[in-house]
């Protein structure tokens, strides 16, 4: 991991934006840190330099739980090099949307499982770095989305304890059988009218997760209406999990 700058935010938390071999990322501690902190990964769907004031608070929020928390670019997003096909693929998916007709399985596969093939070791390499770092030390969880990333890594990675997971995107169907073998605490969340979703796959998805300990949490309203209890709710359940 390489440290290519590093800002002091207010109330104490330390920014620094990093490089891991062509992945760009950030990480966020406290400014003192007395002992390692457990540290959420936060998942997000691309375009880092966009999502920032999000993917800030969202950190901030993880600070003032007591943890620190990181982020990397996903494949094909920023000013990283584009994935072989994917533009195409989202190009049909927002034409389906557009004609109000079903998005097919393959559109979704060539959308989805190549970021996922990337980004999933690329997540585990970032928490190799991550966890050598003096302040910190784990347990570890995942919030956010790419939901698919987030059921692969849940699934692969056993330093990840429990996870958060954004209901926001299309999942191949091959990805529903990865989840039936994920155990992990999980708490789903859901926009009822997310106008980029597939409710029933989202749905669907939930169902087949393996988990004994699984919470869905549905509001209404579109994609971006989030309402600000979720972020209350999520973290309750990282407290149950990583203190």
């Amino acid at each position: 991991m390489h440290v290519i700058s590093e800002r002091r935010l207010d109330g104490g938390c330390l920014e620094r934006d990093f490089t891991l071999g062509e992945i760009p990322g950030t990480v966020w501690t406290p400014d003192h840190v007395d002992s390692p902190l457990p540290v959420i990964l936060l998942g997000h769907p691309g375009g880092m330099r966009r999502m920032y004031p999000r993917l800030a608070a969202r950190a901030r929020r993880c600070l003032a739980d007591g943890y620190a928390a990181a982020t990397i670019e996903l494949p094909g997003s920023g000013d990283r090099p584009r994935l072989d096909g994917v533009d195409q693929a989202r190009a049909g998916l927002r034409r389906a949307l557009a004609a109000g007709e079903p998005v097919g399985e393959e559109i979704v596969e060539r959308l989805i499982l190549p970021l996922v093939e990337q980004a999933v070791p690329e997540w585990r390499a970032t928490l190799n770095a991550l966890l050598a770092l003096p302040e910190i030390g784990g347990p570890v969880g995942f919030s956010g989305g790419v939901i698919a990333v987030g059921v692969r890594l849940a699934l692969v990675e056993p330093r990840i304890v429990a996870a958060g997971l954004f209901a926001g995107s299309y999942v191949p169907r091959a990805i529903f059988d990865e989840a039936r073998q994920v155990t992990i605490p999980l708490h789903v969340l859901l926009q009822w009218d997310d106008e980029g979703n597939d409710r029933q796959l989202a749905l669907d998805l939930f169902d087949a997760f393996g988990s004994a300990e699984k919470t869905l949490q549905a509001n209404m309203g579109g994609h971006t209406g989030v309402p600000a209890w979720a972020g209350e709710d999520a973290s309750r359940f990282f407290a149950r999990h990583l203190r």
